[in-house]
């Protein structure tokens, strides 16, 4: 009898040890607040991955920047010294050169989060994450941060005249600049953590960006009128890096890809269904919201910015095509 119960408690010790060695952490940074909705977007896919390997494989979302600014995350990723990140998609042509992903912010292009979550979720949104694959990373999926629109101190913009001359951030990729160049403002470049500070203290007077980080981020602290202009999407990329990609089998890299497609799908329902409850916390919060008079104006100036971005790559003009069909 005792060496029975001794045999069945080498067994399940042993068991237990195997089990342990099986799971595996990978912690995935990204560079919003854990507040955004890139934390919970991003949880999503956790979930997703977990389940599909029955819990072998734990994603650890790890937001805050506490692993990087998305530049960061990038050089991690290219080295493998990041085993995964969430970087906001505008940042890889500048980083990594990957010209392809300018498609997502044409300005105007794309009409409605069903629209971006239908081709994204595509084989269109799979050749683009593809383009990954040279610079040693795999994409896997999106997770949508929501529309842009424009945060100003001040008096605000109503009109396309109140544009002219404001001290904006952007990302500094060439898109950006030439988009908002064309609106009338001056852009300034500048790092996502220092905006707080930069509106604080006036260093500039206005940013655009979606409402989700104006809440989260506590910008409506700083600047209180947001004016919605929808100008384009802010979706970010999820990524491995190639060196922890090929350390999964074939069957893990197959559900992962799984749960990308669906985290994708459902991070884009997310993302437009908490619009509305973050416009009446921000208005909670004093902040002023307001349409744009001239939006259709506005849409006239980037016009050409948008042809001339269409001629830069075969994929871009393929996107664009699909993001306004009918």
């Amino acid at each position: 009898m005792r060496f029975s119960l001794l045999v069945a408690a080498v067994a399940l010790v042993a068991s237990t040890i195997s089990t342990i060695a099986e799971e595996r952490v990978i912690k995935f940074g990204h560079a919003a607040s854990s507040k955004h909705i890139f934390q919970q977007g991003m949880q999503i896919f956790a979930d997703k991955v977990s389940a599909g390997t029955d819990g072998k494989i734990k994603i650890e979302v790890v937001g805050d920047r506490q692993l990087g600014d998305d530049k960061a995350l990038l050089e991690g990723l290219q080295i493998g010294t990041i085993e995964g990140a969430l970087v906001s998609a505008p940042v890889l042509p500048l980083v990594v050169g990957l010209a392809s992903f300018d498609a997502l912010q044409l300005p105007f292009v794309a009409s409605s989060y069903e629209k971006m979550a239908s081709v994204l979720g595509s084989e269109l949104g799979d050749e683009l994450l593809a383009t990954l694959d040279e610079k040693s990373m795999k994409g896997v999926g999106f997770i949508e941060a929501g529309q842009r629109h424009f945060l100003s101190r001040g008096d605000g913009v109503k009109t396309i005249a109140d544009f002219t001359g404001k001290k904006t951030r952007i990302v500094p990729i060439p898109l950006h600049k030439a988009t908002w160049e064309a609106v009338g403002v001056n852009p300034i470049g500048m790092a996502y953590g220092e905006v707080y500070s930069a509106l604080e203290t006036g260093t500039i007077d206005a940013v655009e960006i979606n409402l989700s980080s104006i809440r989260s981020e506590s910008l409506y602290e700083s600047a209180k009128k947001v004016t919605l202009t929808g100008h384009y999407f802010w979706p970010g990329v999820i990524i491995f890096s190639g060196t922890t990609w090929n350390s999964f089998d074939d069957a893990t890299k197959a559900v992962i890809t799984t749960a990308g497609k669906e985290a994708t799908a459902e991070a884009y329902v997310l993302a437009a269904s908490q619009e509305a409850d973050t416009v009446k916390f921000l208005e909670g919060k004093g902040v002023e919201i307001g349409n744009l008079d001239e939006l259709d104006a506005m849409k006239g100036k980037t016009a050409p910015v948008v042809e001339t971005w269409v001629g830069k790559s075969p994929l871009i003009a393929k996107i664009k095509s699909a993001l306004e069909a009918d």
